[in-house]
């Protein structure tokens, strides 16, 4: 590592409750093991800005999904299931943010999304989490065009001892008073100088949630538990890591899908090499698997139904990465990645069934996604004011997929078999589609004063479509009401035709730091060439009431624009005998609309603040924030988007620790204010239930009160 980089990590040491974008920019750069020496205890301090975040936690005692640590770094999320959510990073959601689970690629394989990368790791598997949103370094990720999160939870753990010893564990439980869910997680490490053995596991088990009027939000019931094992060895100069991990989710629910998520079943590994070079440079090579078996139906009498599908997914990849120190001042970043991913999605067929038989229906047959990506990243500390960084990154994407079939090739009542012919129209097709990327970066940091920064950021950064985007060819109700990862009741029709998406985004912040103060805010700005949105091609109504019509889209390329800005800021009230105070307060907004037509897209959060006071008193901690967020009306005509009124939340938390146990109570819509999510889409399960309503917006959740207790040892 050069001498200039240990100096960018340790203004990051000395400054725990905010990082520096372009600083983490260099440490997205290098592998969570290295940066992982540079960090202290004071780290798992909340960190809190906009173009970049990053978070390290120290503490085990998290419980819960990844979702609730990454909301504290401005990240959002559009409904899904209990450990399922979408991730949602300057206004776009689903793959248009690279998702890194320890530097593997893990894609979503179910035709709704049930099971997004996130949903296979939980908080307590955590040791570092970095949202890179926007203007990403091209070392971060490609294929991506809102941003980079990236987890990790690979960072062996090595002792002073010779012989291999206990070197630590904890234990925790929760229970969350809305969904009556409880929740355990397992922490333990062996460990001397040369090697580490560890293990995490967690368990969750929730019932459908109450809202604000003490009603039931149907279909959000859920049951998941996650397990990781990891091995270490290491040297002076390298160190190997194996790590594998297996999840088990016997039920999901899906309030704003038509399916439900009856199994998943995933196995993964991965191994890492790392070598310290004579030059201080740093080689890095991680090789990737992950398997899953995933299931859909209905298991809850909360939304009933019968229907079974079953997908197929495999993740294999390889990274190699060279750090290359060219003087004291500057590095040299050169990395080659190769990523494959298959895919088989199936509908068997329902027996005794006319329309769903008697053959199995072939959504996607032996689908193929492969990347191979080239790109060199150059790092320049110009004088003490000035730091540069530019990248260029190259990606060769590739899909295909085999012939499909439809339950029946029957005509019904006279009509024509419409997806008896889209499966002959697209097997005719030649299906192969190849798709060059570039991607750039340029990332400029300008130092004021001791106290002050600004950060200007500029990117072009580009998505291929996935393959549900461009292989989805079912026509019919049924078939395109199974397709789509929105939330929105609608149906999709995929487009073999989609060209890839290209974003222009420029950024750029102001950061500012003094004792008792602390600041900062941020704008960007994007125009997206072949921006893949949907067209309206159909519709279709199981009632003669006209609130509950839905339409039938297919995949388009668009031009579409985003922008928003963030300001953050934090102030140190008093500090005395009744401890520390302090006053945290953010504010964010984001607009997003089709070039063409002016019309608001998919899915945009309004106009969101929050104000909290804390007080610190020792190994005592308490919080009162309020949160609100002002009406949606902005919303996208083609997917029938529902308006949300503007709401606010009260929620109280207390936390303190004595020797090994630390406790924490809190409780959330302290005022039992009832809400609806704009963000969450529609409720199907609802719906289903009682159509007189038409297709409401998901409600949130009521007063939950929220209990955790860990021990270490």
């Amino acid at each position: 590592m050069t001498k200039s980089t240990e100096q960018t990590l340790n203004v990051l040491s000395n400054t725990p409750w905010l990082y520096s974008s372009i600083a983490l920019a260099i440490s997205v750069a290098i592998t969570p093991q290295v940066i992982a020496k540079q960090y202290t205890a004071q780290d798992s301090s909340r960190i809190e800005h906009v173009t970049v975040h990053g978070q390290q936690t120290a503490h085990k005692d998290l419980l819960g999904s990844a979702e609730n640590l990454l909301k504290k770094q401005g990240v959002d999320f559009s409904q899904a299931g209990g450990v399922s959510a979408l991730p949602i990073l300057n206004g776009m959601m689903g793959d248009r943010i690279k998702i890194l689970i320890d530097g593997s690629d893990i894609t979503a394989s179910c035709a709704n999304h049930m099971n997004p990368p996130l949903s296979y790791v939980s908080a307590n598997q955590i040791s570092s989490a970095q949202v890179v949103a926007g203007v990403s370094p091209v070392s971060a990720g490609g294929d991506n065009i809102a941003g980079v999160i990236k987890i990790s939870s690979l960072n062996p753990i090595f002792a002073n001892s010779d012989t291999v010893t206990w070197h630590s564990g904890n234990v925790a439980a929760g229970y969350r008073s809305a969904s009556d869910a409880f929740l355990a997680g397992v922490n333990a490490t062996l460990a001397s100088k040369e090697l580490s053995v560890s293990y995490q596991g967690s368990f969750e088990d929730a019932n459908s949630y109450t809202d604000g009027h003490g009603d039931k939000v149907l279909d959000t019931l859920y049951q998941s538990q996650n397990h990781a094992l990891t091995a270490a060895w290491q040297d002076d100069s390298q160190q190997i890591a194996i790590k594998l991990t297996h999840q088990h989710i016997p039920y999901q629910g899906f309030a704003n899908q038509y399916m439900d998520m009856t199994n998943n079943d995933s196995y993964g590994a991965l191994a890492r090499y790392q070598l310290q070079l004579d030059n201080e440079g740093l080689f890095t090579s991680q090789v990737n698997w992950h398997s899953v078996e995933h299931e859909m139906g209905f298991f809850t009498d909360e939304k009933i139904g019968m229907m079974p599908m079953e997908t197929t997914g495999k993740d294999y990849s390889y990274q190699l990465h060279w750090l290359l120190p060219i003087s004291s001042d500057s590095t040299l970043l050169i990395g080659q990645e190769y990523y494959v991913y298959q895919l088989d999605d199936t509908w068997p067929a329902i027996n005794g069934s006319t329309m769903m038989g008697p053959n199995d229906y072939i959504n996607i047959n032996d689908g193929k996604r492969q990347r191979a990506a080239l790109y060199g990243e150059w790092q320049q500390t110009l004088n003490r004011r000035w730091w540069l960084s530019a990248g260029v990154r190259y990606e060769y994407v590739s899909t295909s997929t085999g012939e499909v079939q439809p339950y029946n090739t029957m005509s019904m009542m006279g009509m024509t078999n419409v997806n008896a012919t889209a499966a002959n129209e697209f097997n005719d097709l030649y299906r192969k589609r190849n798709d060059n990327i570039i991607d750039a970066t340029l990332l400029a940091r300008y130092q004021l004063s001791d106290t002050e920064v600004i950060e200007l950021g500029l990117a072009r950064k580009s998505r291929a479509p996935n393959l549900y985007e461009r292989y989805s060819w079912g026509q019919s109700t049924m078939a395109t009401t199974m397709i789509g990862w929105y939330g929105d009741a609608n149906g999709y029709i995929g487009n073999p035709d989609l060209s890839a998406e290209t974003a222009h985004t420029l950024s750029a912040a102001y950061k500012l730091v003094q004792d008792d103060l602390a600041f900062s805010a941020t704008a960007w700005y994007s125009t997206i060439k072949d921006y893949i949105d949907a067209d309206v091609v159909g519709h279709f109504n199981k009632t003669t009431m006209a609130n509950t019509r839905r339409n039938i889209l297919q995949f388009a390329n668009v031009d579409a624009t985003l922008f928003g800005a963030r300001m953050d800021a934090e102030y140190q009230l008093a500090e005395n005998s009744s401890g520390k105070w302090l006053m945290v307060a953010n504010v964010s907004a984001t607009r997003g609309e089709r070039n063409d037509s002016n019309e608001p897209l998919y899915q945009i959060k309004p106009l969101q603040t929050e104000l909290a006071l804390q007080q610190e008193r020792g190994d005592w901690q308490n919080s009162v924030s309020w949160q609100w967020v002002a009406s949606k009306d902005r919303v996208d005509s083609q997917r029938l988007e529902n308006s949300t009124d503007c709401y606010s939340r009260l929620n109280l938390s207390s936390s303190i620790q004595w020797q090994d146990v630390t406790m924490t109570i809190a409780v959330n819509n302290l005022l039992d204010d009832y809400y609806q999510l704009p963000l969450g889409g529609v409720s199907v399960a609802q719906y289903k239930a009682d159509s007189s309503n038409g297709f409401e917006p998901i409600a949130g959740a009521g007063r939950s009160l929220e209990l955790n207790v860990s021990f270490a040892f």
